[in-house]
């Protein structure tokens, strides 16, 4: 199968809905979702919300009366600086709004291309390829990229992904890497797609 159909039926198979489109919300929702667990990242942001809800307000909040809210998102003092920063700069340079470039997203504290291609596509539905650890390791399982780092695996995809995929590939990949394709253990016996899969038929060999 051409790799445009995997990634076709992987999004079929594992989609992943965006409740929140907010640009501001999805913004500091992603930074604080750095090393941490869904729900843990989705506690903290709920938490967050409550008491600021948009940049001008916790541009003006002392980093440390957010560790309370962010604690279950982990590394809690270092991602309140990161938000404070984040929201000072979003207020001073842009108005108070989220910009919807690239290199202007990559341009605030903390922000890299992982999160600002989030942003890119969830927020404003820009053809944007985030590329995470599962989207790392999964595109390099099946064979579609050979790269030793999420930014090489990036510039690879884009290559061999049409725009169209660039967005949705992203969240399914997430999901297929939780459910199927585990860091530790991967689930190849019940993959959908295990026939098409360099790793899986390796193992198999095995």
């Amino acid at each position: 199968m051409e790799i445009q159909e995997l990634c076709c039926k992987l999004v079929e198979l594992f989609p992943r809905q965006h409740s929140q489109t907010d640009a501001f919300r999805v913004l500091i929702t992603t930074v604080l979702s750095q090393r941490s667990r869904d729900e843990n990242t989705d506690t903290a942001a709920e938490n967050l919300f409550a008491v600021h809800d948009g940049p001008e307000s916790l541009a003006a909040a002392d980093p440390e009366s957010l560790h309370s809210l962010i604690k279950p998102a982990g590394i809690y003092r270092q991602k309140a600086v990161r938000l404070v920063e984040i929201s000072k700069m979003l207020v001073r340079d842009f108005h108070g709004k989220v910009p919807q470039t690239l290199e202007e997203l990559c341009s605030l504290p903390g922000v890299g291309r992982k999160t600002a291609n989030i942003v890119l596509w969830v927020s404003f539905s820009i053809p944007a390829l985030a590329v995470d650890t599962h989207v790392h390791r999964i595109a390099n399982r099946l064979g579609w990229v050979n790269t030793k780092t999420p930014e090489q695996t990036e510039i690879q995809l884009v290559q061999v992904l049409p725009p169209s995929c660039w967005g949705p590939i992203n969240g399914s990949l997430v999901n297929f890497g939780q459910q199927v394709c585990r860091p530790v253990g991967p689930r190849c016996e019940s993959c959908p797609i295990a026939s098409d899969c360099a790793y899986a038929k390796g193992r198999q060999k095995k």
